[in-house]
């Protein structure tokens, strides 16, 4: 299973947000770049860049960070927020991303979503599936997450797998940055429902001890954010994890 830390970024720096609240924003580091360093020293090959502001102007905004990680780093970047047009996601590119993340473009524009697929190809995008739970799975949220689709998760990921997707990065935004643990049995309900998957976990990843369970279940990756920051698991731990796997 892929580790993969997250910087998320708002007027350049590396905050956090909890359930996807910009009201509750908090700078943990001035540079990015400095971050992403550090990352790469502990073995860490790839990461989650989240274009904040970005994602609120629905148009690509930090992708100098990008270009300064991309440049500064060997790490393989996937970039997601805001991208919404065929420019952006050439910016991205060109920016030096690895892979790109489209989630509400996926709901509210699959003409131009499937054209990135058909273009780039599935190894070169990501679908982003940020859902808020229900009983049956979640429903799909859009545009930073400030708004809920009637789109049902799982028929969600189903259809786009039958366009070439295979890469998903889930998101239950119930759980983003509240550090309780993700959330093991959609996972594993996505999986026991959709073959063959490349499902990357993200959101609510508090402890060391959920990343083995994450494996069992079958996750390829986990995107790991607050957990690091608020130092609830070590780059020493996730260095360790890499090199017994």
């Amino acid at each position: 299973m892929r580790i993969i830390p997250a910087i998320d970024i708002i007027d350049g720096k590396c905050v956090r947000l909890t359930k996807g609240d910009y009201n509750t924003k908090k700078i943990y580091n001035e540079s990015p770049i400095e971050v992403a360093k550090e990352f790469e020293a502990a073995g860490i090959e790839f990461l989650h860049v989240v274009d904040l502001d970005g994602a609120k102007a629905s148009q690509i905004i930090n992708h100098k960070v990008l270009e300064q990680i991309a440049s500064n780093t060997n790490l393989k970047i996937d970039f997601g927020g805001g991208l919404k047009s065929d420019k952006d996601i050439e910016i991205a590119f060109n920016s030096g991303a690895n892979q790109i993340t489209g989630g509400s473009i996926a709901v509210k524009n699959t003409e131009i979503f499937e054209g990135w697929i058909q273009k780039y190809g599935s190894e070169k995008i990501i679908l982003g599936a940020d859902f808020y739970p229900d009983n049956v799975g979640g429903k799909i949220a859009t545009n930073g997450w400030q708004e809920e689709s009637s789109l049902e998760l799982i028929p969600f990921i189903d259809s786009y797998q039958q366009k070439g997707i295979q890469y998903i990065i889930c998101t239950d935004i119930s759980k983003d940055g509240m550090l309780q643990g993700p959330s093991f049995d959609i996972y594993q309900q996505i999986l026991s429902e959709v073959n063959n998957l490349k499902l990357i976990a993200s959101g609510g990843i508090s402890t060391f001890d959920e990343l083995p369970k994450l494996v069992e279940i079958g996750c390829e990756g986990v995107i790991i954010g607050k957990a690091i920051y608020e130092n609830k698991i070590s780059l020493k731990q996730l260095e360790k994890f890499i090199l017994n796997q």
